[in-house]
């Protein structure tokens, strides 16, 4: 049964959600002025999708769902070929030479440290495309205590679970993830 449009409240979203929204984004991202245009964008979505949301939740959670998948997308595009491809690095000012490096592109120093940092970045990407394939709350709860190093109650809090709970989720976590990395890095 979806409900009456009329119960959401538009009008007051900035005033009632746009400082936790930003508090939630900003944490997740660490940049303020993208943060608030993930907020931005959040209730730019919500109001295009209006019409779809149920009434199974209150505004707040419906908007901070909206929030996750705008978070998680950003990190995809950056992640991905295609995003790092439209992230352009200016390496001359003026003149016949001017132009823009694609930053993927950009030439390096290639000492003895680059084949490591080679390894080292495609041991990253792996590990990315590992922990995008866990179900979406394992993959948040496990990027909130291992990679933001967020504290135990603070997750709990924020997610709405106990603490034995988070470790049963970190524990499958990283067990899912110990096997995509062996099938996918360690054996290759």
């Amino acid at each position: 049964m979806i409900q009456d449009i009329s119960t959401l409240n538009p009008d007051k979203w900035i005033d009632n959600y746009a400082d936790y929204l930003f508090n939630y984004a900003v944490v997740r991202v660490n940049d303020s002025d993208l943060a608030k245009d993930l907020v931005q964008e959040t209730f730019f979505a919500g109001l295009k999708s209006a019409k779809n949301f149920e009434g199974k939740s209150t505004e707040r959670t419906w908007l901070v769902s909206i929030l996750k998948r705008k978070v998680i997308d950003y990190y995809r595009k950056i992640n991905s070929k295609k995003g790092k491809a439209e992230v352009r690095m200016n390496f001359y000012e003026d003149g016949e030479n001017e132009g823009n490096w694609i930053e993927e592109r950009v030439p390096q120093s290639w000492d003895n440290a680059s084949e490591k940092d080679i390894e080292n970045e495609e041991l990253k990407t792996q590990l990315d495309r590992c922990i995008d394939k866990l179900p979406e709350k394992y993959a948040m709860v496990f990027r909130m205590k291992t990679i933001q190093e967020f504290e135990t109650e603070e997750i709990c809090k924020e997610l709405d679970i106990t603490a034995s709970n988070l470790w049963v989720i970190i524990h499958r976590a990283r067990t899912q993830l110990r096997k995509c990395m062996e099938d996918n890095w360690f054996n290759n």
